[in-house]
This record gives C-alpha cells, structure tokens and sequence, in this order.
C-alpha cells in the first residue's frame, strides 16, 4: 500500500498544494496512492494521538508513506526520529519529496536506528542520573524521602514509565496530556517532575 500523509496546522492553510506534489511524486515513478491521510492538527500534537497514529498502527512491511516534507510528520527532531523508527521497525517505507529522504533497507536507515538507540540510552542515562543526584541532595539537607500513601501507586506509576514520560516531555506533549493518558492528578506528576529535578 502506498499512503499519501498530508497535514496542515490550522484550517486556514490549504492541503492542496501537498497533494498536488504528492500526486506528481507518484505519477512520474508509477506509483498508485492506495490510501489519502490528510488531517488539520499541529504537529506538536503526540502522532499517536493523531490520524497519523492511527496509520503507523496499521502499516505492514513493504508499505509506502509519502509526505511532502519531514515537518509534516512532526514539529521537532525527536518526535520524527520516533516516528521513523517505529516505521523501520514494522518494515515501512518512508518517502519525503523536498528533502528526497528515503527511510528503507539502505544505509540511511541503519545509521538513524543507530542514532536513535544512541539518543534513547543517552537520555535514559541523564534522567538516572538526575534523579539520583536529586535524590542524594534533599537525603543529605534531611528531607524525609517518600510519598504520602494515597499517592504512592501513582508515583510508582510514574516511576515505572520514567524514560518514555521524559520523551514525551521532549516531544512538546503539555503536562496535562501526559497526566491523562497515565491516569494520575496533575499535582501528582508536576510534583513528581520537580522533585526529580526531570525537567
């Protein structure tokens, strides 16, 4: 199958001209658009909670997505490398026409996983770090380390997912987003946050 993704920001910007560029991409390399996804939303949106999401779920191994440009998929660099990597990961191919990236089986794929397994174990290491230095100050000014027990589930929560609650943050997803989808108060995760110095 090969999808054609188009996204604008505001219901003021037109979808056209990416279609158009879209469409001429594929009639001069013979390539059928099997399927349109077109949606008005901002990219500092989390795809996943987009129609772009809904897409990335379905892709199979061999699948095609064409775009006009990387920016269409996301508004910064963490979010696209994200994506990308969750397409490599399911086989699909990714064509962006302005920049003529093509993310498949070819030396440009394999360098990106590398740089994302590089950039994830990074991050994973600094909020370790963070939190442990953090943790270490307030034990040595003598605050009493722990949570109330009406809170602690949720805190454990919170812990448990750390690493993909810090990248969420990097991607622009706001707070209260994060809170709902992890079924916790804002308090609770701003407190959180603070106290492990995460952000």
């Amino acid at each position: 199958m090969n999808y054609g993704y188009i996204r604008v920001s505001t219901d003021k910007q037109t979808t056209q001209n990416q279609r158009f560029e879209i469409q001429q991409y594929c009639a001069a390399r013979n390539l059928p658009v099997t399927g349109w996804i077109q949606e008005t939303i901002s990219g500092t949106r989390a795809y996943d909670k987009r129609a772009l999401g809904r897409l990335l779920r379905k892709v199979k191994a061999g699948d095609l997505i064409i775009c006009t440009e990387l920016s269409r998929l996301g508004r910064n660099l963490f979010m696209i490398m994200e994506i990308l990597n969750h397409c490599m990961g399911k086989g699909c191919r990714v064509v962006t026409i302005k920049e003529g990236y093509h993310l498949g089986e070819n030396i440009e794929a394999k360098v990106l996983a590398f740089a994302f397994g590089i950039s994830a174990e990074i991050e994973r290491q600094l909020i370790s770090q963070r939190t442990t230095e953090a943790l270490r100050r307030k034990k040595a000014e003598g605050v009493r380390l722990g949570r109330p027990q009406g809170s602690a589930p949720a805190v454990k929560k919170l812990q448990m997912e750390a690493d993909t609650i810090h990248q969420l943050i990097t991607a622009g997803i706001p707070k209260a987003e994060i809170a709902r989808r992890y079924h916790v108060a804002r308090k609770t995760l701003y407190n959180w946050l603070k106290e492990g110095e995460i952000v």
